[in-house]
């Protein structure tokens, strides 16, 4: 059996977890998840939790170039 050589890193993560490998507040990612902004989340009986390939998933989809691009992928105009 081949040895692993990365960090093995568990399947799911509860929110606390989440929030601290994002760099957020726990409250704040629960705010993420009630608007639907966050990460993609699964329920597993009464539990909140993600995967890292999700939260990667969710740092990736929030690239951006310019503060002129808006999550859509079209530039907004300026407000009067």
């Amino acid at each position: 059996m081949p040895e692993k050589t990365e960090k093995t890193w568990p399947r799911f993560v509860r929110t606390p977890d989440a929030a601290r490998l994002l760099g957020l507040s726990p409250r704040t990612l629960e705010k993420h998840r009630c608007d639907g902004t966050g990460p993609v989340y699964h329920k597993l009986g009464g539990r909140v939790v993600y995967t890292i390939a999700d939260l990667e998933a969710w740092i990736d989809a929030c690239a951006r170039q310019s503060t002129a691009e808006s999550v859509a992928g079209h530039v907004a105009g300026a407000a009067r």
